[in-house]
Parts: C-alpha cells; sequence; structure tokens
C-alpha cells in the first residue's frame, strides 16, 4: 500500500467524535436500560502523529468490543467518547474540558504523545479526575497524584533507555564507538536525547554529532547530509511517528545508510517495511511472540487486533507495543472501577495504589515515584520487514538473535 493511499485510509477512518460500544451484549448482568458508562479521551487521528493514534483507536475499540461481550463494567455497556486533536497539545486540552463539562463523561483516558498528555493531566487535575495514560515519555513531568502510566518505564528513562540500547550494541561483536544524537525537539524525545548524550559521555563514546529539528519537519535533506558527512558507528534518532520513514528516505536518496540506527518512537509499519530498515533498531515493551503473548489477555488481543488492523488497511498489521500499551491502559482502568465497585476517582486511584494489574505488558504495580512501574523496557530490530525483540536476550523468540 502507498504512503499517499495509508493516509487517505487513515482520514477516511478518522472523525472529529467517534463512539465506540460496538459488540454489545443483548443484556447486561446487572443493568440492562441502565446508562452505558461513558470513558472519553482524544487521539491524533489527524495530523503528523496520525500513523500512530490510529493504532491506538483500533486497540481501544478492540477493548470495548472484548468488554461489552463480557458484559460492560459494574453490569453496564461502555462507551469510548474519543476526539481528535489533529496532534496539538493545545487541542487536547481544550477537547478534555469539553469532555468533563458538556460531554459529561464518567472517566477520562489520557491521549497519546507526551504534550497531549501533560496539557489533557493539567485538566484532569483541575477536576481531580483519575487518569490512565498510556505514552508519556517523561515521568518527572507526572507528580499529579491519581495518574498512572501503563508503560513500564520506570522513574528515569532519561537515563535507563539508552543505558538499555548500549548495553545491547555493547553484547555485538563489534560495538560502537562513535554516536550521533540527531532529534525532534518533541519534549520526551528531546528530554531522552539529552539523557543519551550523558550517558554516552560516561561510557566513552564520541559524540560527533548533536542536532535537533523541529516536531514535525519533512524536509530532512539537510539532515540527512549531516549525518552522511559525520558517519556514526550509531546513530540514535529522536524520530517520532513518521518522522523515521522520511529520514530514511532522506537518507536513500543520497545513498548512504548508517552502519547501525536506532529510532525512538517511529510508526512502526512503515518504517519497518522501509527498503533501508533492515537492523533498525527501537525500544519496545510488547511484540506479537513469545513470551510476551503469554501475559495475561495476549493471545485474545494480538488476534483480535491484527484482524481489525488488516480490515483498516493498516501497512503493518502486527500488535505491537503500540497498541499493547493502549490495550493495557484500558485493562488498568476497567481493573481501577472493578476494584474499587463504583465510579470514584480518589477510591479507584487508591485501589491502583495497593493493588498489581494483570496486563498484555505483564503485572503492572504503582508503587514507585510518579507512580510509576518497576522499568521494564527491551530493544527490537527489523528483521526480514517485521520487528522483533533482541534485548536483552531472554526476550527473544525462539532462534532469535541480534544482527
Amino acid at each position: 500500500m502507498t504512503c499517499s493511499l495509508y493516509r487517505r485510509r487513515m482520514l477516511a477512518l478518522a472523525a472529529a467524535t467517534l463512539v465506540l460500544a460496538s459488540g454489545l451484549p443483548e443484556a447486561f448482568a446487572q443493568g440492562t436500560g441502565s446508562a452505558p458508562i461513558r470513558v472519553g479521551g482524544t487521539l491524533p487521528l489527524t495530523g503528523p502523529l496520525a500513523s500512530v493514534g490510529m493504532i491506538h483507536k483500533l486497540a481501544a475499540e478492540v477493548f470495548i468490543e472484548d468488554i461489552n461481550k463480557r458484559g460492560g463494567l459494574l453490569g453496564r455497556k461502555v462507551e469510548f467518547i474519543v476526539l481528535d486533536d489533529q496532534s496539538q497539545s493545545a487541542n487536547a486540552r481544550t477537547l478534555y474540558e469539553r469532555l468533563i463539562t458538556a460531554e459529561k463523561v464518567d472517566l477520562l483516558m489520557g491521549p497519546y504523545g507526551t504534550s497531549a498528555i501533560l496539557a489533557a493531566m493539567g485538566v484532569a487535575q483541575r477536576f481531580n479526575k483519575l487518569f490512565v495514560q498510556s505514552s508519556l515519555g517523561e515521568p518527572a513531568l507526572a507528580p499529579y497524584d491519581l495518574q498512572f502510566p501503563s508503560l513500564p518505564l520506570g522513574p528515569e528513562p532519561r537515563s535507563a533507555d539508552t543505558e538499555l540500547i548500549l548495553d545491547g550494541y555493547a553484547s555485538l561483536p563489534n560495538p560502537p564507538k562513535t554516536i550521533a544524537f540527531v532529534t525532534s525537539k518533541f519534549p520526551s524525545a528531546l528530554d531522552l536525547a539529552k539523557g543519551g548524550q550523558e550517558i554516552a559521555q560516561k561510557r566513552g563514546l564520541n559524540n560527533v554529532l548533536a542536532l535537533e529539528y523541529e516536531f514535525g519537519t519533512r524536509d530532512f535533506g539537510a539532515i540527512a547530509a549531516r549525518i552522511k558527512d559525520a558517519n556514526p558507528d550509531l546513530l540514535w534518532s529522536g524520530a517520532v511517528g513518521m518522522e523515521a520513514v522520511q529520514l530514511l528516505d532522506a537518507m536513500k536518496r543520497i545513498d548512504y545508510r548508517p552502519k547501525r540506527h536506532f529510532y525512538l518512537f517511529p510508526a512502526p509499519g512503515p518504517t519497518a517495511a522501509h527498503p533501508n530498515a533492515t537492523g533498525v533498531t527501537s525500544l519496545t515493551w510488547f511484540e506479537d511472540h513469545d513470551p510476551f503473548i503469554k501475559n495475561a489477555g495476549a493471545s485474545d488481543f494480538a488476534a483480535a487486533y491484527v484482524q481489525k488492523a488488516k480490515v483498516a488497511g493498516l501497512p503493518y498489521p502486527v500488535a505491537e507495543y503500540q497498541a499493547a500499551s493502549e490495550f493495557a491502559a484500558w485493562q488498568i482502568l476497567e481493573a481501577a472501577v472493578n476494584g474499587a465497585g463504583k465510579i470514584d476517582d480518589k477510591v479507584m486511584a487508591s485501589w491502583l495504589k495497593a493493588n498489581k494489574v494483570q496486563t498484555v505488558l505483564g503485572v503492572r504495580s504503582f508503587e514507585g515515584k510518579f507512580n510509576s512501574s518497576p522499568p521494564d523496557t527491551k530493544l527490537k530490530q527489523v528483521q526480514g520487514g517485521k520487528w522483533v525483540t533482541v534485548w536483552p536476550a531472554k526476550f527473544r523468540p525462539p532462534g532469535g538473535s541480534f544482527q
């Protein structure tokens, strides 16, 4: 599928307001005729993050269909009122206010992306609402006591992520000695890049290039030329969404392929499908292979998501961590409601702090700083047009290797 056709498909699927409540049973355990539980949130269904936003939307649909087939929450069906924030954090702020004050939703689900999450979290805090989110890259910016992350980043990914990356590459026969940091100014990407530079320096790597560009940049020609001139052993790219593909395109046009390259938050499908992506690495918390597929609900989730992604025409209809992090956030929200036995934001938050939750990402707990779980980040690599977990070695699929 061409990129232009893919974008048209996404735009056709996106709408300003969507209500997801499909697959409902004819009767609910104790709520026939009861008003549905309405969960409100935003996603970037258009704009620079749309390719990832659509993944989160489909994962949410899988959860909504599943929980309603099981009888809903507290005997009531569940509806997701999702608005398009257009990849703009200012829009997210306004829309979450609308969801709470005008739409009068019962519960909130966080948006995608650090900037939008922080904007929405500020609104949630003003109204003392429970706020489960799937993709905040800077936990230190989230001191709000009623926010809970689904991704097990740990409290300090600023240093831990690059430690993991460099540990993985250090396991290879010829570890990198030089490194280049080229990053979007997207808040979490920029913070992780700066932390990564500190770690690289401590490890004695020679940083041959440090370059920042505006989020939403599309012309990477000059940036690709700078990378080629520096010719690092390892390119650390803070690319977000389709930026990874655009940078790969730009480097391909000047006949340059990095010796080794890492991309922070790439659109998974278009990146894996790129002809120059073989060997590319990125972070992960879930891939559709052992041992991840044995986590709670993971097998059923993966099968349902793949089917839905194929119907939607996604170029990479595979359950990976972006979809899994969204699904896990909903599992956490469900556990909080059932644990509290009622819709009460403070009671639900107290229950989450005192209990563990089984999710497709593994067991989540929230006893750490910023309500974080212990870090559980892995490194994945494009092999044969598909993402495969390669580090730590125990998370590789049977027969897998780091190439």
